[in-house]
């Protein structure tokens, strides 16, 4: 069952390409018609590849692995911290800092020096220094909040990137590459659709556009969460230990009349023995 229908996309303006002039050669495929010098985007095909990106975002959250989205284009900010702060999973909707993934060592450490200045505030240090260097901290700490405040619970590297708009974030695609990393992606079609490993055809500047999509992508993946609670739930139950009263409740059922026949028969026969000696 599909997650997104047509009618949702069509009205979200999702359809909608740039300039024939400006199109890129290799989103033929997932162009259906030109109309008024403007690409016209295959909406069907559209649907199939939201479904199937929906389908493996699903699998890595169930897993329990961490997916980054990245958005800074002001048109999907706010609707990415939104959508994926929801479900939990990190996101950059400021700048992407070269390295933010190959060079992720010294991005732990930036994170790592959020927390000293935290417990800075808290233990007293704060109260020792000068007003001046109280508000450099401080700033700091703002700056590299900025920067680097939703993806400070990343102890480790994503297992896959949700990008809006890969031309503007092609730094971060090409990061992803070199590690290995899937990248998924809302590709429009003045954009290279080659290199992303879940392309999802459609227009990446209209903020309807990426809410409907990225509202999909998000319920899959609360999906995926779900499901891993519910399954963890039962490994527990199923590896917890059962004590010896419990057991025996456990196998114990109540005799058949039939049963109780036999029984009294016994004893009546171990009685009769009895008295014989």
């Amino acid at each position: 069952m599909s997650r997104t229908n047509f009618e949702e996309l069509l009205e979200a303006g999702c359809h909608f390409g740039h300039l024939k002039r400006k199109w890129n050669p290799a989103m033929a495929p997932y162009i259906f018609m030109e109309r008024n010098d403007i690409h016209i985007i295959d909406l069907h095909k559209t649907v199939v590849k939201i479904d199937e990106a929906a389908a493996a975002l699903k699998q890595i959250a169930k897993s329990g692995r961490k997916i980054l989205f990245v958005a800074t284009k002001k048109q999907a900010k706010d609707v990415v911290s939104e959508k994926a702060g929801a479900v939990g999973m990190p996101y950059i909707t400021e700048r992407w800092a070269g390295g933010m993934l190959t060079n992720f060592p010294t991005i732990r450490k930036a994170v790592k020096k959020m927390t000293t200045i935290d417990k800075m505030a808290t233990d007293g240090t704060f109260e020792n220094i000068s007003k001046r260097e109280k508000l450099q901290i401080t700033r700091q700490r703002e700056k590299l909040e900025k920067n680097l405040g939703s993806i400070a619970d990343l102890t480790r590297l994503p297992s896959a990137l949700f990008i809006v708009d890969v031309m503007k974030e092609h730094i971060a695609v090409l990061e992803a590459q070199r590690l290995g990393i899937p990248v998924f992606a809302i590709v429009d079609t003045n954009s290279n659709p080659n290199n992303i490993d879940f392309v999802i055809p459609a227009n990446d500047d209209a903020t309807k556009s990426v809410d409907v999509i990225l509202t999909a992508m998000v319920a899959a993946i609360q999906e995926g969460l779900e499901e891993r609670k519910v399954e963890k739930v039962d490994t527990e139950v199923a590896e917890a230990p059962v004590s010896k009263d419990k057991k025996s409740r456990i196998t114990k059922r109540p005799r058949t009349q039939k049963e109780d026949e036999e029984a009294l028969n016994a004893n009546v026969v171990k009685k009769f023995i009895k008295e014989e000696e």
